[in-house]
C-alpha cells in the first residue's frame, strides 16, 4: 500500500470480523510485547463477532476495498477499542477513526489503555485526553497496569 492511498471510514459489518481480529491481533501484538494472551485467535475472532461488533458501534478504516487497516469501537461513552495495522501507524488513520467516534459521542468519552503503551498514551493526550486514575492491572484479564482517560468536548 502507498502512502496516497485513499483511507474511507465506514460503519464496520460482520464481514469485517477477519479484518478486524487479524488488525487487534498484530496491532497488540507489535505495541506490547510480552502482553499476556489470555485467549487463542479464535476466541477473539468469536468475541469481536459475536460481542463487540453487535454490542458496539465499529467503524473500520479501510484502504482498498476490504482491506482493513484499523477500527474504532464505541460503547456508549467508551471509546471500547481503537487498534490499527501496524503498518498503518503514523499516517493519520487513527486521527481519523478518533474524530468518528468524537463526532457520535454524547460529548464526552473515556478509555482505559496499558499503562507501558506509551504510545497510545502520547496519542490520546494530543488528542485532549487525560489520565484520571492508574490501576494495577486488577480490573483486567491480563493483569497489566493502565490508566483511564477522559475527555470532554469544548463548550
Amino acid at each position: 500500500m502507498t502512502e496516497d492511498t485513499t483511507v474511507r471510514l465506514r460503519a464496520a459489518t460482520a464481514g469485517d470480523a477477519e479484518g478486524i481480529t487479524r488488525v487487534f491481533l498484530a496491532s497488540r501484538a507489535a505495541a506490547l510485547p510480552g502482553l499476556l494472551r489470555v485467549h487463542s485467535d479464535e476466541d477473539t475472532l468469536a468475541w469481536i463477532t459475536q460481542v463487540l461488533l453487535p454490542g458496539t458501534r465499529t467503524w473500520v478504516a479501510e484502504g482498498e476495498p476490504g482491506e482493513v487497516l484499523g477500527f474504532a469501537s464505541l460503547d456508549g461513552d467508551v471509546l471500547d477499542q481503537l487498534y490499527l495495522r501496524p503498518d498503518s501507524l503514523r499516517r493519520g488513520i487513527g486521527t481519523l477513526l478518533l474524530e468518528r467516534v468524537k463526532e457520535a459521542s454524547r460529548g464526552k468519552l473515556s478509555l482505559y489503555t496499558f499503562q507501558r503503551n506509551s504510545a497510545a498514551r502520547a496519542f490520546y493526550e494530543r488528542h485532549g485526553f487525560v489520565a484520571v486514575a492508574y490501576d494495577d492491572g486488577s480490573r483486567n484479564e491480563e493483569k497489566e497496569p493502565d490508566v483511564l482517560y477522559r475527555w470532554a468536548a469544548a463548550g
